[in-house]
């Protein structure tokens, strides 16, 4: 193929970046394995553009194409996880036991990558994005996980699913079964939380949290919280559950904290921010901390999770490594 023909076959792929990308970090719980996964796919399906006859849609080919990719990248029994996923809550007051690999924990993913330009089909998707979700599916068998997506949030008919997975239908209605039941043991369902309140209270609840924390008031920050509010803060494997648990922490070994700014983003189609922390010796100087994603419920702030890989996650948020007034 010469420059022109490669640049329009690359073009035709481009409008499914997004929904792709949304798909494989589903798949791999990490934006950026799901990034590199798009890439992948994309540069498979250009050298082998030749042989697509056409006989599905140029969308599930890729669909077939970057399924292909995450399972090639889903390797041995490890998966990614939630600190809440591996151990209960522990006590507020303990210090902090050593960080985690980076590889061990589920990531959020910027609202810019996971959702296109459609608004109702964003909303559709944002219920399978969230942090929860994703970390249930990552209990799934690397194909069973595949089946489930395709079949229950993709809406792929049993069929397509099958030539995707190279699996007959009775395989893939077997599969989606077992990952059903699995999915009922350790994640009810997509819970639809942020549909129960409109934008003006998200939004109300959000600038709630922002004066709160900026403030560093923990009695108007808990409550704005469920009353099993749970406090997270990959790479640490610790979490801490409760108004109580939360206030001392924050107030304990979160202390640093305090003064802190917070800068809005959006992840996993929930309330998000760029959270810098007084740098220690320059005043009017903010450093990056934390990306840090609201998870909420019945109209309050259930999650409060505080992703500390800054040098990784700030640059794919697009936020600058300080902040100054």
């Amino acid at each position: 193929m010469n420059i022109a023909v490669n640049d329009a076959v690359l073009d035709q792929f481009e409008p499914h970046r997004r929904e792709l990308c949304a798909y494989a970090y589903r798949m791999l719980g990490s934006s950026f394995e799901a990034e590199d996964a798009v890439q992948d796919a994309f540069t498979r399906a250009w050298k082998s553009y030749a042989s697509f006859e056409g006989r599905s849609s140029l969308r599930s080919w890729l669909y077939k194409i970057t399924t292909n990719v995450c399972l090639d990248m889903i390797k041995g029994p490890q998966r990614r996880a939630r600190p809440m996923d591996l151990a209960p809550a522990s006590d507020a007051g303990s210090p902090l036991p050593a960080p985690e690999p980076d590889y061990l924990w589920v990531e959020p993913i910027p609202d810019s990558l996971a959702f296109g330009a459609d608004p109702a089909a964003a909303a559709e998707a944002k219920d399978t994005l969230r942090l929860a979700f994703v970390a249930a599916v990552q209990h799934l068998p690397a194909k069973q996980r595949a089946v489930m997506l395709m079949r229950e949030v993709l809406r792929f008919s049993a069929a397509e699913t099958a030539e995707a997975l190279q699996l007959s239908p009775a395989s893939v209605n077997s599969a989606l079964q077992r990952a059903k039941a699995t999915m009922e043991k350790v994640h009810s369902a997509p819970s639809g939380e942020a549909a129960a309140i409109d934008d003006a209270e998200v939004r109300k609840l959000v600038d709630g949290y922002v004066s709160a924390f900026e403030s560093y008031d923990m009695d108007a920050l808990t409550a704005l919280c469920t009353q099993d509010v749970a406090l997270s803060m990959p790479p640490f494997p610790l979490w801490v559950q409760g108004h109580a648990g939360v206030a001392e922490f924050m107030l304990g070994t979160g202390s640093a904290c305090r003064n802190s700014r917070l800068v809005p983003v959006g992840a996993n189609g929930l309330p998000a921010f760029g959270h810098y922390k007084p740098a220690d010796d320059e005043p009017g100087l903010w450093t990056p901390w934390s990306i840090t994603v609201l998870e909420l419920q019945d109209g309050k702030i259930a999650g409060l999770n505080y992703f500390l890989d800054t040098d990784k996650l700030f640059p794919l948020f697009g936020l600058p490594n300080e902040y100054r007034e």
